[in-house]
Parts: C-alpha cells; sequence; structure tokens
C-alpha cells in the first residue's frame, strides 16, 4: 500500500511548518540536512551520531558535535543547517508535550537559554531511552511507555539547562507571521512584495526577518520549502516526478531537477531510487 504524502497537500501545510502532530510521538535515526524555519507544538529532541549539525533558534545558532543533544521546546521557532560536507546523522524525537507529566509546566512557560548539552554531559539514561524507543517500533508504542522514555531524557537533561520565560510568540509578532504566512503558501506563485502587502509590513522588515532570523533570504527560504516539501513526496508517494515537482510549487521540472542536485548532489530520480534500496 502506498504511503500517504504527509508534506505538500494543502489540508496538511501546517504539519510541517506549523505542525498539529498526528502520533503522541516520532522518532527517527536519519541523515541530517538543511531544514527551513518551522515550529510545532512537540517537544523536539536531537541527539548527533555522526557529523556536526547547526541548530538555530530565533536569531541564534547552536553548533553540535557528534554526542551532543539539543533540545527545542513546544512553539519555538527553528531550523538545521548542515554546513559541513561530511555525513552526518541524527536521531530526531518529537514527543507531545502531554507525555512530559511533572515537567509540563517548564515546557509550556520556559525555554533553555542555551539548548544543547555537549556529549559529556549527556547521561547514559538519555541514550539509553532513544535508542529503546527507536528499536520498539510504532506497533509496539504504548503510551506508558512513551511518557517513560520522555519523562526519563527531561529527568536528565532540564536541570542542566538555564531555563528562562518563553516569550509570547502569537499575535503580530513578524517572525512568528512570516513563519505561518511561508507554510501556507510556499506552492503559489510568491514574491516578497506580495508577502509584505498581505502581511501589512514592509519588505525590508520582512528582509530583515530573513537574514537576521532565518539566516538566509526570501528566495532561498521559499526555494528550502518546496524542496523539502518535495523529498517528503518522493519518499511517501509514487507520484511521478514531474508532478511532484509542480505540486511542491515548481514551476518547471528543470528547475527542480537543478535546485535538488544542487542541495542533495544527485537528482531526485537517483534519490527515490536510493530510498527503495534494501536497506536504506
Amino acid at each position: 500500500m502506498e504511503k500517504p504524502a504527509r508534506f505538500c497537500r494543502r489540508d496538511m501545510y501546517m504539519h510541517f511548518f506549523y505542525e498539529l502532530k498526528e502520533s503522541s510521538m516520532e522518532i527517527e535515526k536519519k541523515t541530517s540536512v538543511h531544514v527551513p524555519p518551522h515550529l510545532h507544538r512537540s517537544l523536539e529532541c536531537i541527539f548527533v551520531t555522526s557529523g556536526t549539525l547547526e541548530l538555530g533558534i530565533g536569531t541564534e545558532l547552536f553548533h553540535m558535535n557528534t554526542g551532543d543533544f539539543g533540545i527545542v521546546f513546544p512553539e519555538q521557532i527553528h531550523h538545521y543547517q548542515v554546513f559541513d560536507s561530511a555525513f552526518c546523522q541524527a536521531v530526531y524525537l518529537l514527543a507531545a508535550p502531554s507525555l512530559s507529566g511533572p515537567f509540563s509546566d517548564h515546557l509550556q512557560n520556559f525555554v533553555p537559554e542555551y539548548p544543547v548539552l555537549s556529549a559529556a554531559d549527556v547521561h547514559p539514561d538519555i541514550t539509553y531511552a532513544l535508542q529503546s524507543l527507536l528499536n520498539l517500533g510504532t506497533p509496539a508504542w504504548t503510551s506508558v511507555l512513551c511518557q517513560s522514555y520522555t519523562q526519563i531524557i527531561l529527568s536528565r537533561t532540564l536541570p542542566l539547562f538555564s531555563l528562562q520565560p518563553k516569550k509570547d510568540l502569537t499575535g503580530q509578532d513578524i517572525v512568528f507571521d512570516a513563519v505561518s504566512y511561508m507554510a501556507g503558501h510556499f506552492t503559489e506563485e510568491l514574491s516578497l512584495s506580495r508577502m509584505a502587502k498581505d502581511l501589512g509590513c514592509s519588505q525590508f522588515a520582512l528582509s530583515r526577518v530573513f537574514s537576521s532570523v532565518f539566516h538566509t533570504n526570501f528566495n532561498q527560504y521559499l526555494n528550502d520549502l518546496r524542496l523539502n516539501c518535495a523529498l517528503g513526496l518522493l519518499k511517501n508517494t509514487s507520484l511521478p516526478v514531474t508532478e511532484l515537482a509542480m505540486n511542491a510549487g515548481f514551476t518547471s521540472l528543470r528547475t527542480f531537477n537543478r535546485a535538488f542536485k544542487e542541495r542533495f548532489h544527485m537528482s531526485p530520480r537517483e534519490y527515490r531510487k536510493q530510498q527503495a534500496a534494501p536497506g536504506s
């Protein structure tokens, strides 16, 4: 049976950029790639197993080496960058706040001042909990196990972080508005001027958000959203490459192929073949 498309259908936009998770927990060990700024209601934990990774939260970039552990609290705008051309893998855990038990108040009202623990500070219980969740597999998950392992991770990490009150991201915050707007419109014909007009702000103010907060420009951010959308469709559907490129917002197959190869160093068809290979 074909896996359902999870990234680009219009009713699923917010799953990727302001996501409403369908499950209470997701965990995956995968190759790290550049992921544009997004936010969600889940707690996110990252454990780098090889290579290096940059975790971006707000206007800050936090470098992560092999063995480091990072945490992103619910509703925090964050992104990932891979500057080193070397292979990088990490375990990514998404857990609903409802699994956090006595730590729920901390997750909802505070954020870490520095969200990364160095390898030397990562307690063995953390890696044990992550590996146990990876070994369980989705069919074996129960709410008790999810809660237990989530709370083990939090009990071994939160005391090591310096927590500060969380800034409210709702209302007229231009960063929040920018992320939400791009999530809902990236498959359309879109320009900085149209976005500024729709949000009721200046192009200059928006440009500053992309450069200072997202560490990129409008066109690159838009391209990244479309590439990640297309990547999800390549992995989770059997749609023809031309069709999924158009669904992701690209105006031509040639443009899509060029952008995809620049990012992933292979063609979309080569990537799909690699994903279908045994053991991939």
